[in-house]
């Protein structure tokens, strides 16, 4: 009686065909005859996806992809942005784990290209020189001398006067430094600059934001210090009534994360009861995360108008005076050492730095006597 096979087993047999075992090994392994085989091959084979037997090397290269593909998702669970972040938040990351990845597989993890990644880190490698540190001395004091001149003086008469008070510092230096910062003579185009400073007081008036009481509006945003090749983000939230600092977080990525905590934090310690907060249109404070946690505690929130910062200055003379009156003039070692002179700033400017909008009170001492007039009212 002649044997029945199932068609599963046919199929079996052809696939371990097409995989790599011959037909004489097949009929001989099963009992079969070679015709049968062959007549099972053309019935069942285009049933069977043809496989074609892998080799030690390709075992090799299939399981490092797979190794790669894991640690791409360890880079990417640990990475506090995301693969369309700004460039500056990848490289910033991508130089933190440096020590611990393959520079090509953490730029192909973040879409950086490797080059961009290089040339970034070569054109930051003398952040931390003391060439650098005295550009950063020498920049406030030319600040003051062209503020002197009625922005009117240049490059060369500016360099004259540091050359005259005994600093030592090229002319392309200070034109670079003035290039950098914006510092440009009005000499050769004054109408322009009166037209557009003209402008700007507008916009300033238009945009000018009164309160009446602590925790009215507060303004935030966030500006970069770098450090050893790596960018710390400074995120801030100042109270225009007293122009406190109600609070700041720093962090290596300038993610949504960052302003969400900062603003967590001064509205835990504040507690505002009808609260209206501004900023500029940053990804981060436009975020849709972000713009339903404010609207989840009532906050009102606005934004300035694309490219002009004057619609938050407050908040740009604070970074301003911040980075002048203290992070410039230290060399620090650390992180650590970075984020103390932060906190030791925000404390003096807070409790001991006398403010001109406030009649030279500090803001502290300004707070104080608000709600010391409160009591004397309700009395």
């Amino acid at each position: 009686m002649k044997k029945e096979y199932t068609k599963e087993f046919k199929q079996h047999i052809v696939g371990e065909h097409f995989a790599g075992s011959t037909v004489s090994a097949l009929a001989k392994e099963y009992s079969l005859s070679r015709n049968t085989v062959y007549s099972w091959i053309e019935q069942h084979g285009k049933e069977i996806k043809r496989t074609k037997p892998i080799n030690m090397r390709e075992y090799n290269d299939l399981k490092q992809k797979c190794e790669q593909l894991e640690q791409m998702v360890e880079i990417l669970q640990m990475s506090p942005c995301t693969v369309d972040a700004p460039l500056l938040e990848r490289y910033a990351f991508i130089f933190s784990l440096a020590n611990q990845y393959s520079v090509n597989l953490l730029c192909k993890t973040m879409k950086v290209a490797k080059g961009s990644y290089y040339n970034h880190i070569l054109r930051n490698k003398n952040e931390d020189t003391i060439a650098t540190q005295r550009r950063a001395e020498i920049t406030p004091i030319i600040e003051e001398i062209f503020d002197e001149s009625d922005q009117v003086y240049g490059a060369r008469k500016i360099h004259a006067i540091l050359k005259e008070r005994g600093y030592q510092i090229s002319p392309n230096t200070v034109a670079d430094i003035m290039h950098d910062n914006g510092w440009f003579s009005s000499r050769g185009g004054a109408k322009k600059l009166y037209l557009k400073a003209q402008e700007r007081r507008q916009l300033a008036a238009t945009y000018k934001m009164n309160a009446t009481k602590p925790n009215e509006i507060w303004v935030g945003d966030v500006t970069i210090f770098c450090l050893k090749n790596i960018y710390y983000y400074i995120c801030v939230i100042l109270d225009i009534y007293s122009r406190k600092v109600v609070g700041y977080r720093i962090s290596t990525c300038n993610s949504t994360h960052i302003t969400k905590s900062t603003f967590k934090m001064a509205y835990e310690s504040r507690q505002p009861e009808k609260l209206h907060f501004h900023s500029d249109q940053g990804g981060n404070y436009i975020a849709r995360t972000y713009v339903d946690y404010l609207k989840g505690l009532g906050v009102k929130q606005t934004f300035s108008r694309p490219s002009k910062p004057y619609d938050n200055s407050i908040i740009e003379a604070f970074f301003k005076s911040l980075k002048a009156e203290k992070l410039y003039r230290i060399q620090f070692r650390s992180e650590r050492e970075l984020k103390e002179a932060v906190k030791e700033y925000i404390e003096h400017y807070n409790s001991a730095r006398p403010h001109e909008f406030l009649n030279y009170r500090t803001p502290d001492a300004y707070e104080k006597n608000y709600y010391k007039k409160q009591v004397g009212l309700q009395a």
